[in-house]
């Protein structure tokens, strides 16, 4: 069964920059359109960042020029650089296949406060 380790969250301030990751164990990301999600409590998983297999990207307006979504096939790990974080960016973040996903993880809690 295939399993996602979403790592790197934590506390940071509004302006402040965190970089995630994650690891996926028994599949080949390099065959796959790949994401990060987010979901802040009481609303519904929303995708932020993908990226295909040829390393085409796309983003959600509200990570434009603020989130870059990278991944190194090599380590099976899909990165998610965040900068100029804000409040609302405060959400659980998972990553998974854009299509017929795969068992969630458990994803890594970002909260952005002063």
């Amino acid at each position: 069964q295939v399993q996602l380790v979403e790592s790197g969250g934590g506390l940071v301030e509004p302006g402040g920059s965190l970089r995630l990751s994650c690891v996926v164990s028994k599949s080949t990301i390099g065959f796959y359109d790949m994401g990060w999600y987010r979901q802040a409590p009481g609303k519904q998983r929303e995708l932020v960042a993908s990226i295909t297999p040829s390393y085409k990207t796309n983003y959600a307006d509200a990570a434009k020029d603020r989130f870059t979504i990278s991944k190194d096939n090599a380590k099976n790990t899909v990165y998610l650089y965040m900068n100029s974080l804000k409040p609302e960016d405060t959400a659980t973040y998972y990553c998974n296949r854009i299509s017929n996903s795969w068992l969630w993880g458990q994803g890594t809690q970002v909260t952005v406060s002063s």
